[in-house]
């Protein structure tokens, strides 16, 4: 069966996938966007939805943010609680004028587990008639041509796309094969996630939990709420430190609960409601090459998951409405050659770069438990420096600090 031609299409209808369309479908570009999978559907992940994604869907429509902030199964979320290698705790809201349960204003974050997150944004999408969006569509072949690329699917459909845009993930087959991006240990985390019912002691304001324990380094355990008293539950570790240690992580979570007497406390009446389940993330610690003769790599795809924190929805949602913005460039010069889309690099990592970089040395800073204990400790029984770190969630150059040590001289003299 031949399809009519599409001058843009889409592999892969996550996050970044589906934003990339819905930024096309508000500049009036039809595009066709395939996925394997029916939605909703389930992916593995941590689930948190950070600032990012609030602000750029709100860029695109902030009626979708109202919608997404009163809808039950999206969590709000004020905050992050780090744990130090030595188990003190240091809660930070994401803003200076977060006041607990008497907050009023619409929270910064959220928590949604992906296939309710998905969904959300797969039927904004289904109200567009400018996109083709094709479930259960499994992509057999891509072929490249004089035009574009002949993508061929399982059941012998035939789309013929001037511009390709991959998001399917971190196991994309067309960011491999033709984008030519291979797995790298060193830059590279695995991770597993499992669902729980019961676990004791949240934070208010739905804070999230980041467990930096010393056995886990540089990477950590954590624990999100989420929507009638579940919580997503995880591990992840850089690819490298797994294989050199010989590291089962799906043994290890229950193994790491049950040893850590603050973790089983609050892990006594809580009982697993799914199997723990594994997956990989790219992480953006190097630069790649995103983009060619007609194709760019979005989201995972590219290899854009945050170093320091695992979070990758963000920067895939950034990344696709960039996309999107070149894509449109792209179809007004007529003009799909790598040298035109080269500028679609130039954007992401001129907007995402800096704080790549930066949570890369954040990752290495981590191997040394001492000194993440002692930030924890002077910052606990220091209001200024916590309101500091707050601060550093918006400020990527007051967050630069963290890797200069002049930064941890002054906390030692400082009072």
């Amino acid at each position: 069966m031949q399809l009519s031609p599409s001058t843009v299409c889409i592999i892969g209808a996550g996050p970044g996938g589906a934003s990339c369309a819905l930024f096309l479908a508000k500049q009036g570009i039809p595009c066709t966007i395939i996925d394997k999978a029916e939605f909703p559907r389930d992916k593995i992940c941590g689930d948190a939805l950070s600032g990012k994604v609030v602000e750029i869907l709100n860029r695109y429509d902030p009626e979708m943010v109202n919608r997404l902030a009163t809808d039950q199964v999206h969590l709000p979320c004020w905050g992050v609680t780090f744990v130090a290698p030595n188990l003190e705790a240091l809660s930070i809201p994401f803003k200076l004028d977060y006041n607990g349960s008497e907050q009023r204003e619409r929270a910064p974050g959220f928590i949604s587990k992906r296939m309710d997150f998905d969904n959300f944004l797969i039927e904004e999408v289904r109200k567009h008639k400018s996109i083709d969006l094709r479930e259960n569509t499994e992509l057999k072949s891509f072929t490249k041509t004089e035009t574009g690329y002949l993508l061929k699917t399982a059941s012998g459909e035939e789309i013929n796309a001037s511009l390709v845009i991959a998001c399917d993930g971190a196991h994309s087959r067309f960011a491999k094969e033709v984008g030519g991006i291979q797995v790298e240990k060193d830059h590279y985390c695995a991770g597993i996630r499992a669902y729980y019912k019961g676990v004791e002691g949240m934070k208010e304001g739905n804070f999230i939990e980041l467990h930096f324990l010393k056995d886990l380094l540089p990477g950590y355990l954590w624990i999100f709420p989420l929507p009638n008293g579940e919580a997503n539950v995880g591990l992840g570790m850089r690819s490298d430190h797994v294989s050199k240690q010989k590291i089962n992580l799906k043994k290890r979570l229950p193994e790491i609960i049950d040893s850590i007497p603050e973790l089983k406390e609050r892990f006594k009446n809580a009982e697993p409601i799914d199997d723990i389940r594994g997956y990989g993330l790219p992480l953006g610690s190097k630069k790649r090459p995103i983009s060619g003769d007609h194709y760019m790599l979005v989201g995972d795809a590219a290899s854009l998951i945050d170093p320091f924190t695992g979070e990758g929805i963000g920067n895939a949602i950034m990344s696709g409405m960039i996309a999107a913005e070149q894509a449109a460039r792209c179809i007004q010069l007529q003009d799909f050659s790598a040298d035109s889309l080269k500028e679609y690099d130039t954007v992401v990592y001129r907007r995402l770069w800096s704080e790549l970089k930066l949570s890369y040395r954040m990752q290495q800073l981590v191997n040394y438990p001492w000194l993440f204990n002692f930030v924890v400790k002077k910052a606990n029984n220091n209001k200024a420096l916590r309101e500091m770190i707050t601060i550093m969630f918006e400020d990527i150059d007051l967050r630069d600090r963290l890797r200069k040590p002049s930064f941890y001289f002054n906390l030692l003299f400082s009072k």
